[in-house]
């Protein structure tokens, strides 16, 4: 008999009763260490804020915000403690003593005393916030504990590409509150690419007047059965607003790092200013799967996916092009990182360049991917005399790395690995291991469109959880070389802000985890079944789209055997979830889950669970499948 066992989600429990249970009460990412103590602290308006350094302010603010917003209530603020005053104390005094980044939090019945500065202090009111139950006769009682917290990496990411799909800047700082919030600290910028320059650039005006538009967008997945919609798209951000979103991303402690795409990747760049391509005369190649019929006249922005042969010529006129554009980037990024890009490059249109072939000569290099090294080599030269250091995609590794470089580990783990090998710095976001989180989470029907997922297998939380970002074969004294972890959002078929969210979370809560969270804390159930609940809870609340799990306990595919019993557990709390084993959708009017049953199956015979979840918003599950079989003969495995 095989059994789905898993603890019932009482409904009647109250989130206030759920995270106070919780062994890490409710925090993700999971703190470094976290233990309750007898008592409990009881917050309501007779208690004062006390923060002596100025440092201090804004974080004392943003936490007297939320107070209002959660218990109806502001505290009052002082610059020293009067004894036998209620107080939650900030104060930076011991921060030094502390990990980079870290913070402690120690609640008692008369104190919540907050150690930390500036970014360790921040994300210690991100903890303390979280960890603030539900408000009851106008007070909020928090379990007395002692909790010690600093991240595992330095470099916790999440990349947004807008070059594919453009959002507004007003977007784009939801997207940080939300990084923040789950303390990862760095925001990739994807700004160019082959289907649009988003980014202005004074000294090359055609880059945003003509490079930020495309005369229209593949129909359905590529390479397109439905042509264009032939509908134009443009959109890019001015440097005023550049300027807005890295100040207000500072004011989080998150660092913006740009991506200016280089040498491949080009389209846009080289539709504004053709003399940047290898063969300026020469019409935009759609290549045979093109969506449209005819040949396009001139230099075209792409309106498909894919890549494409038209990347920069790598000549003095190109260089100087690149440089102007970088010193132009460098004045609105303070951040020490630029990423070039540097991958998917195609080398046909310089294996066909008579200028090209001659470079490679001249510069005594070995082949095209030795030109590629030079060009990256070149522009890692520039940028190093200007104080910055380049990131680049692995393709970088191929002819020669440069010599500063940092890497960005995406065609799986082997790149990474060869990087810090040779003592190279290495970011790892592998699509393989679910960082790819523009990939669908499962293999329903009922996912919206996005890339196949084919190559590097579908992304959900639970796989970029269990993703450990640390290589286990590499030698002790490389593994400092990875330097952190990052999950990229890749935008070919998310056409909306809505899809983003939909797309990211709760992906991201588990990036945050394996980003920040020391690794012998990490734990799958206590995440799954106590903290993330809450979480997708408040995000339902809060109006945002996320993908709803499906329900704790259940997977898809077949079940042998005669009796089986079904144990579920909702994955949001206060969600429901409906039923059916007559082979129809479930629905609101289908049967709700409430307790453990039992379903027999008669010898020969199969049935079929199919289950969602609803949550209090509305949002649906996709529906789950689980075969039920007992020697039927027409089960089928996917």
């Amino acid at each position: 008999m095989k059994k789905l066992y898993f603890l019932l989600l009482i409904s009647a429990f109250s989130l206030t009763v759920f995270a106070q249970s919780d062994e890490n009460m409710g925090i993700i990412p999971v703190p470094a260490s976290i233990k309750k103590n007898s008592g409990q602290f009881v917050l309501d308006k007779t208690v004062v804020l006390v923060s002596a350094e100025a440092t201090n302010a804004k974080n004392a603010d943003l936490l007297n915000a939320f107070i209002v917003s959660k218990g109806g209530f502001a505290l009052r603020t002082e610059k020293a403690l009067t004894k036998g005053q209620k107080a939650i104390v900030l104060t930076a005094v011991g921060a030094d003593e502390l990990p980079a980044e870290g913070y402690s939090i120690n609640i008692s019945t008369n104190e919540i005393k907050v150690v930390g500065k500036d970014a360790g202090l921040f994300y210690a009111i991100q903890s303390l916030m979280q960890l603030m139950p539900e408000k009851k006769n106008d007070k909020i009682t928090i379990q007395a504990a002692t909790i010690k917290d600093y991240p595992r990496f330095g470099y916790r990411g999440l990349h947004l590409d807008v070059a594919r799909h453009f959002y507004p800047s007003s977007f784009v700082k939801k997207y940080i509150d939300r990084m923040a919030a789950y303390k990862l600290n760095t925001f990739h910028w994807h700004l160019t690419d082959d289907q649009g320059w988003r980014i202005e650039i004074k000294k090359y005006p055609k880059l945003t007047t003509i490079g930020a538009s495309r005369n229209g967008t593949i129909v359905g997945n590529y390479p397109g059965t439905g042509g264009t919609d032939e509908v134009p798209y443009k959109g890019h951000y001015t440097q005023e607003e550049i300027k807005e979103v890295v100040a207000y991303a500072a004011s989080k402690y998150i660092t913006v790092v740009p991506e200016i795409e280089m040498p491949g990747h080009a389209s846009a760049a080289i539709a504004a200013y053709p003399e940047l391509s290898c063969f300026p005369e020469r019409d935009t190649w759609v290549g045979e799967n093109a969506p449209w019929s005819g040949t396009r006249k001139g230099k075209q922005v792409q309106q498909t996916w894919g890549v494409f042969d038209d990347v920069f010529v790598p000549s003095e006129n190109t260089f100087k092009f690149l440089e102007g554009v970088l010193d132009e980037v460098i004045t609105l990024f303070p951040s020490k990182y630029i990423h070039i890009g540097g991958d998917e490059c195609p080398k046909a249109y310089w294996k066909e360049s008579a200028f090209c072939q001659q470079l490679i000569k001249d510069l005594n290099l070995k082949d095209e991917h030795g030109l590629q090294s030079y060009f990256i080599q070149r522009m890692e030269k520039y940028l190093n005399a200007k104080g910055k250091s380049i990131i680049g995609w692995d393709e970088i590794l191929e002819g020669g790395l440069a010599p500063n470089a940092t890497v960005m580990s995406w065609r799986g783990v082997d790149g990474g690995i060869e990087a810090a090998k040779l003592n190279h710095d290495v970011i790892m976001t592998p699509g393989s291991m679910g960082l790819y989180f523009d990939h669908k989470s499962s293999a329903s029907p009922d996912e919206p469109l996005t890339i196949s997922g084919l190559q590097s297998g579908f992304s959900n939380y639970t796989k970029v959880y269990n993703y450990d970002p640390v290589p286990s074969v590499l030698p002790a004294e490389q593994k400092k070389f990875v330097r952190g972890v990052q999950g990229n959002v890749w935008t070919e078929y998310i056409e909306s802000a809505e899809k983003v969210e939909y797309m990211i979370l709760p992906k991201m809560l588990a990036l945050s985890e394996i980003a920040w969270g020391q690794l012998d804390r990490k734990n799958l159930t206590n995440f799954t079944e106590e903290r993330l609940p809450l979480h997708l809870a408040k995000l339902d609340g809060a109006g945002t789209n996320y993908w709803v799990p499906t329900p704790i306990g259940q997977t898809a595919g077949i079940l042998n055997g005669k009796e089986h019993t079904i144990s579920l557990k909702t994955p949001v709390a206060g969600a429901k979830i409906y039923y059916t084993l007559d082979n129809y959708r479930p629905t609101e009017t289908g049967a709700l889950y409430t307790t453990p049953f039992k379903v027999n199956v008669p010898e020969g015979k199969k049935k079929i669970l199919k289950t969602v979840v609803i949550t209090p918003s509305g949002k649906r599950s996709v529906v789950l499948e689980t075969v039920l079989n007992n020697g039927a003969t027409d089960v089928k495995t996917k």
